[in-house]
């Protein structure tokens, strides 16, 4: 497998909480953009949880594949610890196969909340330049934006369907700014609105386009938009996945 990923947030929740929106699969496919359905599969008593999940690529493409999972909800040292082995037999999914952990750690008035996972892409040598280039980094990102999505949901409220709008209207708003940065579009008709200002707002007007294109680029996301950079991608020294993931057999 490739260079594992690493996510973490800190979430201003109880840990039960936390424990519920993340294990339970309705409450789980609402804020997690990488997957459209999640369903548990029965099992007996003491057994790992078998799951089904699927993913919709395209409007007309959903790729889906089996998982297993098991949970640790009373540790000694008061974390949590879940940890799921997945794999996917769809030909146009690059994800083949993969392992990963989720670790609930308190910490004063909220919870760390981390995982780590990697996976085997398909496809060969095509794959594994498709998925260096392109598709771990957007894992990457669509995990971190998932995780900052879950952690608006349980401080402020803002659920995950509000919060998909909340960022697809500030996206539109930086696109706008940009192209009117890179091209001037409507210039002068913006600059009639000035009236009798208009001629001395056409030598400005070259900065102002410098700051809105910064402003599309640089400006901090609003407080109430999820934003993968809140998120920390770096995992700290010694960093291990639980012994847990090691119990787990690859899914059928």
């Amino acid at each position: 497998m490739g260079q594992g990923l690493y996510i973490e947030t800190r979430i201003r929740a109880d840990l039960d909480t936390l424990w519920t929106h993340t294990q339970h699969p309705s409450r789980h496919q609402r804020w997690d953009l990488r997957f459209t359905e999640i369903d548990h599969l029965p099992r007996a008593e003491g057994e790992p949880q078998h799951f089904r999940y699927a993913t919709r690529v395209l409007p007309f493409l959903t790729v889906a594949g089996t998982g297993i999972s098991a949970g640790e909800r009373q540790r000694p040292d008061g974390t949590r610890t879940s940890a799921l082995r997945f794999a996917s037999p769809h030909p146009l999914s690059l994800l083949a196969e993969g392992r990963g952990y989720w670790r609930y750690v308190p910490d004063g008035d909220g919870i760390r909340f981390l995982t780590g996972y990697d996976y085997r892409p398909r496809w060969g040598t095509l794959g594994t330049l498709a998925d260096r280039a392109l598709f771990r980094p957007l894992m990457g990102w669509a995990t971190a934006w998932s995780f900052d999505r879950l952690r608006l949901w349980l401080e402020r409220g803002i659920t995950p369907e509000r919060a998909l709008r909340h960022w697809l209207a500030e996206l539109s708003v930086r696109a706008l700014l940009l192209t009117l940065a890179c091209t001037g579009l409507g210039a002068e008709s913006l600059l009639g609105l000035f009236g009798p200002l208009a001629a001395p707002m056409a030598y400005l007007w070259p900065l102002l386009l410098v700051v809105a294109g910064c402003l599309a680029v640089l400006a901090s996301p609003l407080p109430c938009t999820p934003a993968a950079r809140r998120c920390l991608r770096t995992p700290p020294p010694h960093a291990r996945a639980p012994r847990l993931l090691r119990t787990l057999e690859n899914p059928r």
